[in-house]
């Protein structure tokens, strides 16, 4: 069951490190996409720190589980807030990427559980 977990987290924290350099470029169809949920430009260096730190304290928990299981927790909240975002702006175009991502952390957070 820990190979599972292990492969859950490191690609999760793959995804998460991916956005975060998304929101790092500042392209304009990225800034406009955040724009249009209520985020400003400012802030997106502020959301790629959050699942820069979420990623790391990922995969620091493989190796102890307390801060693996925080760090899916704050994702999972992160991710809801996201979707909550995204549907409140009416901008059910660009739900799924947050969902998914809600998904594995609730998965990689599972799984955390059942090994520690």
């Amino acid at each position: 069951m820990f190979v599972a977990t292990a492969i859950v987290t490191v690609l999760l924290a793959a995804l998460l490190t991916k956005s975060a350099v998304t929101k790092l470029s500042s392209e304009e169809h990225v800034v406009r996409m955040y724009t249009r949920v209520g985020v400003p430009r400012e802030r997106l260096r502020h959301l790629a720190v959050t699942l820069l730190v979420g990623a790391a304290g990922l995969l620091v928990g493989l190796a102890w589980a307390p801060v693996g299981v925080a760090a899916a927790v704050g994702l999972l909240c992160y991710f809801s807030l996201a979707v909550a975002a995204h549907v409140m702006a009416d901008d059910l175009a660009n739900l799924t990427p947050p969902l998914v991502l809600a998904t594995i952390a609730a998965v990689a957070l599972a799984l955390r559980l059942a090994t520690a």
